[in-house]
């Protein structure tokens, strides 16, 4: 079994009431998940999967002082229990605008620049792929269309959910 990086954009009305009831906010979260498919773009989606590269996008921004916690959210979704191998965080709508707007300043080749394989599989960042200089392309194609996802979800003033699943 893998673990996924999960987010969902959500309205303001929609993060007051995953506030209130947190068992709404996951069957809203299985919802919008099951409604989109692979034509889905990230600039359209209301759910976007860093697939299994969460850890390595955490590595990666972290070593940058990156200002917004992306990966795990900042501001916990209080009695949320069972979305996975942690309960959800989420990010407020002024934070993903901060996001989108520093993501969008910084490319793959800026982010991944100056780091050795070796650094990655000696920090144990998940999965555990890091026996080549070329591993490091292996998330080259989330990263702009994370940063596509946020861009609409700041656009749209969209707040954003975040769980690992």
């Amino acid at each position: 079994m893998s673990m996924n990086g999960e987010l969902l954009r959500v309205t303001p009305g929609e993060l007051a009431r995953a506030l209130e009831d947190p068992e709404w906010a996951w069957d809203f979260a299985a919802h919008v998940q099951e409604q989109e498919n692979e034509e889905t773009t990230p600039a359209e989606a209301r759910h976007f999967t860093t697939h299994q590269t969460w850890h390595l996008m955490d590595f990666l921004l972290k070593r940058l002082a990156f200002p917004v916690d992306i990966t795990y959210g900042e501001e916990p979704i209080p009695e949320a229990d069972g979305w996975g191998y942690e309960p959800p965080r989420y990010l407020t709508n002024e934070r993903v605008r901060l996001a989108a707007e520093r993501l969008g300043r910084m490319t793959y080749d800026e982010l991944i620049r100056g780091v050795d394989h070796a650094e990655l599989a000696a920090a144990e960042v998940y999965p555990q792929i890091w026996d080549s200089p070329s591993s490091l392309e292996w998330a080259g194609d989330v990263f702009p269309a994370l940063t596509e996802f946020f861009r609409s979800a700041a656009s749209a003033d969209h707040a954003i959910v975040i769980w690992l699943e």
